[in-house]
């Protein structure tokens, strides 16, 4: 048996200043469109927002449903849009962040595991890395270089072929 390690690096800044004008941009439409979420009962507001390689934007936001399971993740809202939309156009960053009416979210949002293996999907299908930008409503921002990141042993296609 042999004991391995896996580590990951990431970016942290204090402030949006510290990100580019298109990485600030990307992410105040991020913000925006958690604005417009449906999020009756958690009350938790999330907004995705993403940079295609053209340079259009696409967004997306928390959509809940009354049966849980039902609902969708401001990610995979905006990935699916995109891919929709655009399918031979790969996802250059995206933007997440969040807000709840409860309370103030002042650390980074991070994905949860069915988003994850979404952005893992359209990194393998356009074979380039997605740039994730992470925020809340305040505090530090987070920047990961790929989803491999965020899933080290995403599940790939390669597992359903004999």
């Amino acid at each position: 048996m042999n004991k391995k390690e896996l580590k990951i690096s990431y970016t942290e800044c204090e402030s949006e200043f510290e990100l580019s004008s298109d990485e600030q941009k990307l992410l105040q439409m991020a913000r925006e469109a958690s604005d417009l979420a449906y999020a009756p009962y958690s009350n938790f507001y999330v907004g995705a927002a993403l940079m295609l390689e053209n340079g259009l934007i696409v967004t997306g936001n928390n959509q809940e449903n009354v049966a849980y399971p039902s609902g969708l993740c401001a990610e995979r809202v905006a990935i699916y849009a995109a891919g929709a939309q655009y399918p031979d156009v790969a996802i250059k960053t995206i933007a997440i962040t969040c807000k709840s009416k409860q309370f103030e979210v002042n650390e980074p949002l991070s994905p949860c595991g069915a988003c994850r293996q979404a952005m893992s999907e359209y990194e393998m299908r356009h074979n380039k890395h997605i740039r994730i930008i992470l925020a809340g409503e305040t505090g530090k921002i987070r920047i990961l270089d790929s989803i491999a990141d965020l899933l080290p042993f995403m599940f790939k296609a390669e597992a359903l072929k004999k």
